[in-house]
């Protein structure tokens, strides 16, 4: 199943979306870092705060061709693809709440706990990802392509004149 938000076949929202992952988990190993540490350095609630920024802005950016595919979809993906996108909405929204407590300077357990609620919530939302990839076939072309010229006997699980790594 093709999705409209794609650039030579590839979607864009599986592209995108390792970006505010990462981000946020780079956040909270800074929060764990920074509260479970005897003398932490001082740069971590920057690294954090900046971080955890970073993945909002990419949640954003990764949230246009999200909803472009998902407005495309039929039946049962639709509506998994509608619980994902509120979770992600979701966790936006914490994350954001997440940000005004740093920017007001709080390093208390609740930015931390904050992080994990969100990465709790991305793993979740991932897993409804993976569910529309994995189950229902979203972003899948399924199309068979054709060998490229001189690679006919890959199709029958030879390896002519080439060594087998």
């Amino acid at each position: 199943m093709q999705t409209p938000a794609s650039v030579a076949r590839h979607p864009l929202h599986p592209m995108l979306v390792p970006i505010p992952i990462g981000l946020w988990i780079g956040s909270l190993a800074c929060d764990l870092w920074f509260h479970l540490s005897s003398n932490p350095p001082s740069w971590l609630p920057m690294v954090a705060l900046v971080t955890m920024a970073g993945g909002v802005i990419g949640a954003l950016v990764a949230a246009v061709p999200g909803l472009v595919d998902a407005l495309s979809l039929r039946h049962a993906p639709k509506r998994v693809a509608m619980v994902h996108m509120g979770i992600n909405l979701l966790v936006v929204l914490l994350y954001l709440m997440n940000l005004r407590l740093r920017w007001d300077g709080n390093q208390s357990l609740a930015p931390l706990s904050l992080s994990l609620i969100g990465v709790l919530g991305i793993g979740i939302s991932g897993w409804l990802g993976g569910k529309m990839v994995y189950q229902h076939r979203v972003g899948v072309d399924e199309t068979p392509q054709p060998l490229e010229p001189g690679h006919e006997a890959e199709r029958h699980g030879a390896h002519v004149g080439r060594p087998v790594a």
